[in-house]
């Protein structure tokens, strides 16, 4: 999942060496952080939230194969 979310992310923004995801577990579900650099915000967020809202599903979509739960928290 951290892969995954890795890779779409460096391909959305200008500033890949900035990416940085950090992934927490507690028992059966994850927790995924994802930190960019403050002028690529707008590029993960995008337009009234599709962009991480798209993120959001494929990871969701991810997830069910393994059975976990997954959320995406974005940070500056």
């Amino acid at each position: 999942m951290k892969q995954l979310i890795e890779y779409l992310a460096k391909s959305l923004v200008e500033n890949p060496e900035a990416v940085r995801v950090t992934e927490q577990r507690l028992n059966d579900s994850m927790v995924l952080e994802l930190k960019v650099a403050n002028e690529d915000l707008g590029r993960i967020i995008g337009q009234k939230g599709q962009t991480v809202k798209a993120i959001r599903q494929l990871l969701t979509a991810a997830a069910t194969k393994t059975k976990t739960k997954v959320s995406l928290i974005v940070q500056e």
